[in-house]
């Protein structure tokens, strides 16, 4: 945090590449944590928080009761350091059917050979499989069921995954969407859908 409020973007740019065990807060953080701030309520949970970044400024920014996940435990105890109760889980497979009111999700979403992947902790973070959806397609087959009947997940979409493909997936599984925030840069344009059953 800086004097003048949360982290600003050269704040975050800086520290890129600084922490290799733990995904750290960047422009896609931004991103989600603005919508989050606006849409989130209820009992909501940040999956695949990594430095907790996003789930504190829920936290601290509305009235929401936060909690977070992620699957690397070193994530896990940098959240909890941030007053942000984390469990180790791999998507929301250990949480309650109609249990949450929002689910806010940056995932990995960079397409990657499989032939140049490497296997640590920075890669899961990063990789989104060789279509960039590996782990957005799971997430939206499941993540229904966690949500009450009015709940919503904002879920941050790039363009390097094909925009189109998240929303048709989304829809087939009940879903409508609506982009709530949108901002290109040189390589790609970053998005956060918020799903609402239909």
């Amino acid at each position: 945090m800086t004097d003048d409020g949360p982290d600003t973007l050269a704040d975050l740019a800086d520290r890129r590449g600084a922490e290799r065990a733990v995904y750290q807060p960047a422009e896609d953080s931004r991103l989600l944590a603005e919508a989050a701030v606006e849409h989130a309520r209820g009992r909501t949970l940040e999956v695949g928080t990594g430095s907790g970044w996003v789930a504190e400024r829920i936290a601290t920014e509305t009235t929401a009761t936060v909690i977070a996940s992620d699957p690397n435990p070193a994530a896990c105890r940098e959240v909890r350091d941030r007053g942000v109760p984390a469990v180790r889980a791999d998507l929301v497979a250990p949480f309650r059917t109609d249990s949450l009111d929002t689910v806010a999700f940056n995932p990995p979403y960079l397409p990657t050979d499989p032939d140049n992947e490497w296997d640590d902790w920075m890669e899961r973070a990063l990789s989104g499989g060789e279509s960039g959806r590996a782990v957005i397609d799971p997430f939206l087959d499941t993540v229904g069921r966690v949500l009450r009947p009015d709940g919503i997940v904002l879920l941050l979409v790039s363009s390097l995954t094909g925009f189109e493909a998240v929303v048709d997936r989304a829809e087939r599984n009940g879903f409508a969407t609506t982009t709530v925030r949108q901002e290109s840069y040189p390589f790609e344009t970053l998005s956060i859908l918020r799903l609402d059953f239909e």
